[in-house]
C-alpha cells in the first residue's frame, strides 16, 4: 500500500505500508501491479485513473466530487464510500470488492479503451497546433475577440453602465407616480374631511 501522507507516522501503520510526502500519481497509476486507487473523486484523479484502468474507491468530499463519483460509479469503475459515516470495515469492504470482483477492472479497461480511441494520438495533435500557429505567424484568425476590445467594453462597465440607468429611471419614474398619487390621493382626502 503507498500512501501519500505527511504528518506523524501512525502506530498501527502495518508492514505492507508505505508512507510518502509525495507520489507522482499519474506515473504510480500507470503502474502495472496497480490493483486500486483510493480518491477523493477530483476530476484530475478520476480522469488518470481511467486512461490507465484502475477501478477506484471513491470517498467525495465536495464541489464536484460526488457527480464525479456518481458517473464513475453508473460505469461500473468505482465503489463509493461515505466519509460522514465510513467505518474501517467499510472500506476494507469497499478495497476488496474493487480489486477482487473483476467486473470493476473490465469496466475500468473498457473506460479506458474509450478514452485511447483517438483519430490523432495527443502529442502528435499538440505538434500540429505547434506548427500550425508557428506557420500562420500567431494565428491572429484564431484569437478570440475579447483582445479586440477596450477595457471598458471587456469588463462590460458599458452594459452595467446602461443597467444601472434603467433601473436609476425605473426608481425615479415609481417615486414620481408614488408622489403623484399621494399628492391627488391626500387632496381629495383632506376635502373629503373638511366637508
Amino acid at each position: 500500500v503507498l500512501w501519500r501522507y505527511t504528518g506523524k507516522k501512525p502506530d498501527t501503520l502495518g508492514p505492507n505500508t508505505r508512507l510518502y510526502e509525495w507520489i507522482p500519481q499519474n506515473d504510480l497509476l500507470g503502474h502495472p501491479k496497480t490493483r486500486a486507487f483510493i480518491t477523493h473523486c477530483g476530476t484530475n484523479g478520476i480522469y488518470e485513473a481511467i486512461y490507465h484502468g484502475v477501478p477506484m474507491v471513491g470517498i467525495p468530499m465536495f464541489a464536484d466530487q460526488p457527480d464525479n463519483m456518481a458517473r464513475v460509479k453508473a460505469k461500473g469503475a468505482a465503489v463509493e464510500v461515505d466519509l460522514e459515516t465510513m467505518t474501517s470495515s467499510d472500506l476494507l469492504n469497499a478495497l476488496k470488492a474493487v480489486i477482487y470482483n473483476p467486473s470493476y477492472k473490465e469496466n475500468a479497461m473498457r473506460l479506458s479503451k474509450i478514452h485511447h480511441d483517438q483519430p490523432v494520438k495527443p502529442l502528435d495533435r499538440a505538434v500540429f497546433w505547434t506548427e500550425f500557429v508557428m506557420r500562420h505567424k500567431g494565428a491572429k484568425h484564431l484569437r478570440p475577440a475579447s483582445h479586440n476590445l477596450t477595457w471598458f467594453q471587456y469588463h462590460s462597465l458599458d452594459v452595467i453602465g446602461f443597467l444601472l440607468a434603467c433601473v436609476a429611471t425605473s426608481i425615479f419614474l415609481f417615486t414620481k407616480c408614488c408622489l403623484f398619487c399621494c399628492r391627488k390621493f391626500g387632496k381629495t382626502w383632506k376635502k373629503t374631511k373638511r366637508e
